[in-house]
């Protein structure tokens, strides 16, 4: 079934809206966290909870659980890092700088949730976010230490999924430290970045696993063996659950970009978002688009149909393009603040707001 309300994360506080008995879209009446930067959202469909990260600078990283549909909100533990131990040269801080995503775990797992954070930890709690535990196995694998920083400072986990199959086996993607993989919750991790090429790096580095810059990882839940990436330079599929890559040679204005979404049945489907890389990061000749392969990536539509005409500026962050579980319905939003919505994969979209703050996510619920 069609989601019926979307959530919107923005450096001013949490919007919501929904679908009126008429098919309209509406703001609800109330944002949630006005005035705060929030950088990430998650609905679970276990229990309906809905869970909202805060990045308050100075007065650090803050996440709120919410049981009646975000009426109401509880404050939550933050994940946390241990104390950095003496004498370590690691060049990268113990301390939390961002939560970046959020995943819930398994349905035969109740309570537990992933937290993927800057400076690229993974945390895992077991009881809806009261509290949290640094996934040592990963952190403190030597190949850490070679992760760096794309757009931020530091290396993050932007990425979590939780094959639908089977709850022990994790998916990470990491800017910039590649993809891994986890076939026991955890306890043992293995690159699985192999066809990818960063070409930022010197030609004997562009295909070192370890310093690939993937900027969003999703799978399709219906065939989760297929996964996307849109990368720093380019575009990859996977169809053998990320032990190896192939990359997209072509599709529409550019293959950089931020966002990337599969569709849940159909994973030959999936929509990018194309601008121009590096220092621009604006749409290619100032036309906003949304690209769309329904063959694999074999061959790309460009979609514009309700977006605005050039010059038209606006950037989509990793996790603000969405579609939900019918696979029909898709939201998209930027950091000029505005917001839009398909009820058509794609082909049409309906501007549902001009004048919002920076949206860094959203999700459906």
């Amino acid at each position: 079934m069609p989601s019926n309300r979307l959530w919107v994360a923005t450096r001013k506080g949490l919007l919501g809206w929904h679908r009126d008995d008429a098919g309209g879209w509406r703001p609800n009446a109330a944002p949630a966290f006005l005035g705060d930067p929030v950088s990430q959202v998650l609905h679970d469909a276990r229990d309906g909870a809905l869970y909202a990260a805060l990045n308050l600078g100075h007065f650090g990283c803050k996440l709120h659980r919410s049981d009646d549909g975000g009426s109401h909100w509880q404050e939550l533990a933050a994940p946390a890092y241990p104390a950095k131990p003496d004498g370590d040269d690691d060049p990268v801080p113990w301390d939390l700088k961002l939560i970046w995503s959020l995943a819930a775990g398994g349905p035969e797992q109740p309570g537990v949730l992933w937290a993927g954070t800057i400076p690229g930890g993974l945390f895992r709690s077991e009881d809806r976010g009261a509290s949290w535990r640094l996934v040592e196995s990963l952190w403190q694998r030597p190949e850490r230490r070679g992760w760096f920083g794309g757009g931020y400072d530091h290396p993050g986990i932007h990425s979590v999924l939780v094959d639908p199959r089977d709850s022990r086996r994790l998916l990470l993607g990491i800017s910039c430290g590649g993809v891994w993989r986890s076939d026991d919750e955890g306890a043992n991790w293995a690159l699985s970045a192999q066809g990818m090429r960063a070409a930022f790096m010197p030609p004997d580095q562009a295909h070192e696993q370890n310093i690939q810059d993937p900027h969003r990882v999703v799978q399709c839940r219906a065939a989760p063996d297929t996964l996307w990436a849109q990368h720093h330079n380019g575009i990859f599929v996977s169809r053998d659950g990320a032990r190896s890559w192939q990359e997209i040679p072509e599709a529409g204005p550019s293959v950089f970009g931020f966002a990337v979404a599969v569709h849940p049945q159909q994973p030959a489907t999936a929509w990018f978002v194309p601008a121009v890389k590096d220092e621009c990061r604006v749409p290619v000749d100032g036309r906003l688009v949304v690209t769309r392969t329904r063959d694999g990536g074999a061959s790309f539509e460009t979609l514009t149909r309700g977006l605005p005409p050039p010059p038209a500026y606006d950037l989509v962050y990793r996790h603000a393009l969405g579609v939900d579980a019918s696979g029909e319905r898709l939201a998209m939003a930027s950091t000029s603040g505005n917001l839009w919505l398909s009820e058509n994969g794609g082909d049409d979209w309906q501007c549902l707001s001009t004048h919002l703050p920076p949206v860094s996510a959203l999700a459906f619920d």
